[in-house]
C-alpha cells in the first residue's frame, strides 16, 4: 500500500478543485467536490503505479502560513 500527500487548491473562477501529489508529474486531477477529486485521483494515481513506484523530484515536507503585516 502507498501513501501520498496531495495539495487540493479551489479555482476561484470555476469552483472546481484541483489535487496534485508534490514532486510527481502527472499526477494530478480536478473534480467538482472533494469527493469527486480523491476518486478521480486514486484513478490518476493506480495508473500511474503500474509503471512501477514513482521517482518523485521532490519530497513534500510542511505547510506554513506567513503573517505579513
Amino acid at each position: 500500500m502507498h501513501t501520498f500527500n496531495v495539495i487540493v487548491e479551489r479555482d476561484p473562477d470555476t469552483d472546481i478543485f484541483v489535487g496534485s501529489v508534490p514532486g510527481w508529474p502527472g499526477a494530478h486531477s480536478q473534480g467538482t467536490t472533494l469527493d469527486e477529486l480523491e476518486k478521480n485521483l486514486h484513478e490518476v494515481i493506480e495508473m500511474l503505479l503500474e509503471d512501477g513506484d514513482p521517482e518523485l523530484e521532490s519530497e513534500f515536507v510542511a505547510l506554513q502560513t506567513i503573517r505579513v503585516a
